[in-house]
């Protein structure tokens, strides 16, 4: 070939690269990526296939179900990208008919992941409520096979629900909010699938391990996303699908920390500057029995017994906290109890449920809001109004909750207070007839128009979510892990189950938090598994009345004061050490900056148990030596000894290279 020609061919393939329908872009490759279309999306990494002939598809207003395979033949582009996730490739592909809308693919490849979405456009406007960008009738057979687990991850912490991981291909059908992982724990490899926009829709993922069958989507409204209603429709002349991340690791637990930070990329985690809290909520023991007496009492226990004795943050600080209840108290009871924490150097903390109405009288008139009635404020479904937890679900969108969060920040701020635990969000997410804003049409909708008015009215102010959903979490600095947990060592597995699945969420917000910790009517082993429940997940709060309960006042000193395990509560959650239990695991792990080991084996049993370190699992290198410490009981152990771990508690180790 002369240089005449290879000038011609290099123009050809130039022009090929930027037109659209060049057979040169029915596939791309990024890094270990290869991705190709016949008759569906195949998708490999490596040598290892994940999908082959992948679909998407979309459900119409008449409720009709259009997949790509009911367009003729695609046309597809490339193009090089640089973006906030890196370098790397979009691949568009663009199903055209007559008789349908315009359906566009798109698949963002980057050397890590992929993220896909899809696109439904026509002049005339679309309607939809649901629209999948993964839909895998073939998947990889190997996803699904011996010794795989797969994860389901809930939509909120209500209920009671859990984390669960699921034994393959034992369990044939499973749902999971958001996210989930395939994985073996074993090897640690693992895929994960998961959305990273929560500005429309809710998520799910959908598997079928006896089809071989995945299919990812938006649009899922169904008990556990607490709706009863179907997910609302989105209206337009083009409607679109949160992105889709997929990616394939080596370590599951890399994969899902690798989904929340790029969940943080889209909406980063609220910020704040100053130290983790630490403290006490009044609900774990007074609950409404909370009083201007009591708390004070409290708040002067902590200042003259605990917080010079390690129990405070690393600012020195206690946070402390009223919860519901605080509405018994005058306002001038409210803010000399915020002067006593102070004067006491603590934080003062308060409580709010910004999208329930617990009275459930709809003829009530909205205090401070006389020309609405509470009736006006309801969330309905097929007429009615919404019942959850006990309250009705008001509407995020409606003027009456702005004027609302208005006065009763005016009220906490005039009073002192700096910290709002915020419950019950999940109300303001639920699927409804219809929103006092027109142009919001789904939940999720209108819960990112409620949160953004409460993160900006609220901005002086630290916000702990309590019952809520995982995302949207740009809104708030920490969010409970789980739901309600007390003092028992059912509490603790409880918590620990959120944990051993859920730890990549102090990637999305900046904390995860464990609940109260309670003390009381519990073993000496029950108290130390709580306390290192709440240290190795994030913001660690205790609950009992120290007002009164002399046993509750002793435990606190002797296990609130160890310094060791006090200095655990950094806010970076400990991970899984394996991830093969259905309900939770009983090893916790994290790596410091400087090298040091951080493990905490819990034992939920009856009866005693042991654990081996694992030097590969942990990992230790085997061409060092260790030194380990067990920081409760502050004894020294080998490296090679067995441990044994008593019924209902926990031991914690340190470990150290020489």
């Amino acid at each position: 070939m002369n240089k005449k020609h290879q000038y011609y061919l290099f123009l050809l393939m130039l022009l090929c690269s930027l037109t659209t329908g060049c057979s040169e872009t029915r596939s791309v490759t990024q890094g270990k990526w290869s991705l190709s279309y016949q008759n569906g999306i195949n998708i490999q990494r490596g040598q290892e296939k994940i999908a082959t002939n992948m679909t998407a598809e979309y459900r119409l207003e008449d409720e009709t179900v259009i997949s790509t395979q009911a367009y003729k033949e695609p046309s597809f582009s490339v193009k090089h990208i640089m973006d906030q996730f890196g370098e790397g490739k979009l691949w568009t592909i663009t199903y055209t008919s007559q008789l349908l809308p315009t359906l566009t693919q798109h698949f963002y490849v980057y050397e890590d992941f992929i993220l896909t979405d899809v696109c439904v456009s026509a002049d005339k406007g679309v309607c939809s409520n649901y629209i999948a960008p993964i839909v895998m009738e073939h998947a990889n057979a190997a996803l699904f096979g011996q010794h795989q687990r797969a994860l389901f991850v809930p939509f909120d912490n209500d209920a009671w629900v859990r984390f669960s991981s699921h034994q393959l291909p034992d369990t044939a059908m499973l749902r999971s909010y958001e996210v989930t992982a395939l994985y073996n724990p074993q090897s640690r490899h693992g895929l994960v699938i998961g959305a990273i926009d929560h500005d429309v829709w809710k998520n799910a993922i959908e598997l079928n391990s006896s089809a071989l069958q995945l299919r990812a989507y938006s649009g899922v409204a169904d008990q556990l996303t607490r709706d009863k209603l179907s997910h609302g429709s989105v209206k337009g002349q083009q409607v679109t699908s949160a992105r889709m991340m997929i990616g394939l690791y080596d370590d599951w637990r890399m994969g899902l920390e690798r989904f929340a930070q790029a969940n943080a990329i889209v909406t980063p985690p609220r910020q704040w500057e100053k130290a983790m809290p630490v403290g006490w909520n009044s609900w774990g023991a007074l609950a409404f029995k909370v009083n201007h007496n009591n708390s004070t009492r409290i708040s002067d226990f902590f200042a003259q017994e605990l917080q010079n004795r390690s129990f405070a943050n690393s600012d020195g600080l206690l946070y402390t906290g009223l919860d519901s209840g605080w509405n018994n108290f005058s306002e001038e009871e409210l803010k000399d109890f915020a002067d006593r924490c102070v004067k006491n150097h603590q934080v003062p903390c308060i409580y709010w449920t910004p999208f329930t109405d617990w009275g459930k009288n709809p003829e009530r008139e909205v205090p401070g809001v006389e020309q609405y009635k509470y009736k006006d404020l309801y969330l309905y479904a097929d007429g009615q109004p919404q019942d959850l937890d006990g309250a009705y679900a008001i509407d995020p969108t409606h003027p009456a909750v702005k004027t609302m969060m208005e006065q009763t920040h005016d009220l906490f701020r005039r009073c002192g207070y700096k910290y709002v635990k915020m419950d019950f969000m999940t109300h303001g997410r639920m699927e409804a007839d219809a929103w006092y804003r027109s142009d919001v049409t789904t939940g999720t909708q209108a819960y990112n128009y409620g949160m953004h008015l409460l993160d900006s009215i609220f901005s002086d102010m630290y916000l702990n979510l309590s019952i809520s959903p995982i995302f949207p979490a740009q809104y708030a600095q920490s969010r409970r892990i789980a739901c309600d947990a007390w003092n028992k060592i059912k509490d603790t597995e409880y918590t620990m189950n959120a944990l051993s699945y859920g730890w990549w969420i102090d990637g999305v917000y900046q904390y995860n938090d464990a609940d109260h910790v309670v003390l009381r009517d519990a073993t000496e082993g029950e108290n130390r598994a709580r306390i290192t429940s709440s240290v190795i997940t994030g913001v660690y709060i205790t609950g009992d009345d120290f007002s009164a309960d002399s046993m509750a006042i002793a435990r606190a000193r002797l296990y609130l004061t160890n310094p060791d395990i006090n200095r655990l509560a950094t806010g970076r959650s400990f991970r899984p050490l394996l991830g093969n239990d259905e309900r939770s695991e009983h090893v916790f792990v994290r790596t410091e900056p400087d090298g040091t080991i951080h493990l905490a084996v819990f034992n939920y049993t009856d009866q005693p148990s042991v654990f081996r370190f694992d030097k590969q699992l942990i990992p230790l290198d085997g061409a060092k030596t260790y030194t380990v410490e067990e920081l409760w009981s502050h004894k020294k152990v080998g490296i090679d000894d067995v441990q044994t771990i008593p019924s209902k508690d926990v031991k914690v180790f340190r470990i150290k290279a020489v």
